[in-house]
């Protein structure tokens, strides 16, 4: 299984290519809770922060403008520290 893979400030051409602004928006309230990724999902983070830490691994903390590669088959924990809005992507 992969990592978490984190782009800090992509720039503008990069997210044109991914087309993110296409992409839908999902936002939640400071929370903990547990997920398990079904499939691959790239985010971009508009606003927020949170630190997710997989299962038997170490911590990653990501928010607002940063470029997000979940791996499939990921099980983590969400611990949301600021309100969080992204737009997402799943492959």
């Amino acid at each position: 299984m992969g990592n978490i893979k984190v782009e800090r400030q992509p720039d503008e051409q990069r997210l044109q290519e991914l087309g993110v602004k296409d992409w839908p928006i999902w936002t939640k309230e400071v929370s903990e809770f547990p997920w398990t990724y079904g499939s691959q999902e790239i985010c971009y983070f508009l606003e927020g922060e949170v630190t997710v830490t997989p299962e038997g691994g170490e911590p990653v903390t990501m928010g607002k403008g940063d470029l997000v590669t979940f791996p499939a088959g990921l099980s983590c924990t969400w611990k949301i520290t600021k309100p969080v809005r992204k737009h997402y992507h799943l492959d």
